[in-house]
């Protein structure tokens, strides 16, 4: 079923330049380390060492084809891909957002996560218990970033100021905790096991961990529903047919912008095509900038356990893996150490609490607005403001609770359902839905087809493999 607005026909915008149009692969690349990095490779490389570490940058490389083609939609067209998927069909689109919206509801935990280290980082508030201190840091930040949020006159220009920071420190500070003598000895081994796994297993295989190594494959970098957040990103980075689409500005300080309803389209002419040709290199650079730098602070991440933790037999349980890190360090280098890995990790989860709340409550106006027509009475800030206070209230209330086990692996479910359907629903979008929307030639071409093909079906049999597991697995 086709939305009722078409298409608005409209000459291809200039390219900016790479430097000026560079920022929608930083949020991914900062988001990305916060949502995985500290959980599930470096708990493999702390239990296995190097047996699974070859699966590492192939797992990474995956993603690339399918953050090229969801970006490629929003840029040929300045729609977001969810406006895509209802293009595509509705029934299809409502099926995403369902699972979209119940992988989100404890995305607060990232929050607490990062309070976690804070909370070690500092010790206060002195004589509260280490669960009231990480509930302090926890809603502390949630407060400061909800705040910038409100105060921001383009909210997104605040989250890629604050990513940006992230991105920086992070990067520099794992750079200096991998210039530690213990880490740079085990370099070279590491290194090898890049290529060359490390076997026999050192230590004898948990049928427990096999939903965790797949998770780890699975969602490498962005993985899960996460990835699509990168189209929402080069929309109000205005990137292609986007420059067209207004902005989200703050309730207080922001002006306020329309947001159109539907997207654009462009004749062809020459001066379309040779423009059309730079953005779509910007595209396939930033996405390898924004996978590029997720394989380098995974690596570090994964170095630092295989050096630290590894020889110590210490086994980090989900964000635990900053804290126990960070005591190493301060038997080598003292305090100092120990308050530079703290604060980089404390870098690493602070900031996705605010960058998932921002684009779920896009997603969720998008669909609304785009999905029931009666909702278009209301305007797109309206919408986006109204999330926004709504999903604030629900992370504050599940944060309070501990993450229980069911709900970990119904989100991990979820995650693999999830990434498999939307992978395939972008082959139909892009290939049968988008050359009906475009020029001819415009559609990403043969190389992103069979990349996102190839990437579709590793999802599918990594999917098998995980509910195989939860099936079959030993009970003890």
């Amino acid at each position: 079923m086709k939305l009722q607005e078409p298409l608005i026909p409209k000459p291809v915008p200039e390219f900016p330049g790479m430097w000026k149009a560079m920022g929608p692969a930083v949020i991914w690349l900062a988001l990305a380390q916060g949502s995985g990095e500290l959980i599930w490779w470096p708990y493999m490389i702390a239990k296995y060492g190097l047996a699974f570490l070859f699966l590492l940058v192939p797992a990474c490389l995956l993603q690339y084809p399918l953050n090229y083609q969801i970006g490629a939609y929003t840029l040929l067209t300045g729609e977001s891909i969810f406006q895509g998927f209802i293009r595509l069909n509705r029934f299809f689109s409502l099926y995403l957002w369902v699972l979209m919206t119940l992988s989100f509801l404890w995305f607060g935990a990232f929050a607490g996560a990062g309070g976690t280290s804070l909370a070690a980082l500092t010790h206060f508030p002195h004589g509260w218990s280490g669960k009231g201190q990480t509930l302090f840091w926890a809603y502390l930040s949630m407060g400061i970033f909800f705040a910038g949020l409100m105060l921001s006159k383009v909210v997104y220009r605040f989250i890629e100021r604050t990513m940006w920071f992230v991105a920086a420190v992070t990067l520099a500070g794992l750079m200096v905790a991998c210039s530690h003598a213990d880490v740079v000895k085990a370099a070279g081994d590491f290194f090898r096991g890049l290529l060359v796994p490390q076997w026999p297993l050192p230590r004898p295989w948990e049928w427990k961990d096999a939903t965790k190594l797949l998770t780890a494959v699975t969602f490498a970098g962005l993985g899960g529903f996460w990835t699509l957040f990168y189209s929402y990103w080069l929309r109000e980075k205005g990137a292609g047919m986007a420059a067209y689409m207004g902005h989200v500005t703050g309730p207080i300080t922001g002006k306020k912008e329309l947001i159109p309803q539907s997207g654009f389209t462009f004749a062809g002419t020459e001066e379309d095509w040779r423009r059309l040709k730079k953005w779509k290199k910007y595209l396939a650079a930033d996405s390898a900038a924004g996978i590029a730098g997720n394989i380098a602070t995974t690596l570090m991440t994964c170095l630092l356990a295989y050096a630290l933790l590894y020889p110590q037999g210490i086994l980090p349980d989900r964000y635990e893996i900053a804290v126990v890190q960070a005591r190493f360090f301060e038997v080598s280098w003292g305090v100092a150490g120990r308050l530079i890995f703290l604060f980089v990790a404390a870098c690493f989860l602070s900031d996705t609490w605010l960058t998932t709340l921002d684009a779920v409550s896009r997603i969720h106006t998008d669909f609304f607005q785009n999905f029931f027509p009666g909702f278009k009475r209301f305007s797109f800030l309206q919408g986006y403001y109204f999330f926004v206070f709504l999903l604030t209230a629900v992370t504050g209330i599940t944060i309070l609770f501990n993450e229980p086990g069911p709900l970990i692996l119904l989100s991990a479910v979820i995650g693999f359902v999830g990434t498999v359907s939307f992978s395939v629903g972008l082959i139909f979008l892009n290939y049968r839905r988008l050359p009906e929307l475009v020029p001819a030639g415009a559609v990403p071409g043969r190389f992103f087809f069979w990349g996102l093909v190839l990437a579709t079906a590793c999802y599918a049999a990594l999917a098998v493999l995980y509910f195989g597991t939860l099936m079959f697995q030993p009970r003890i």
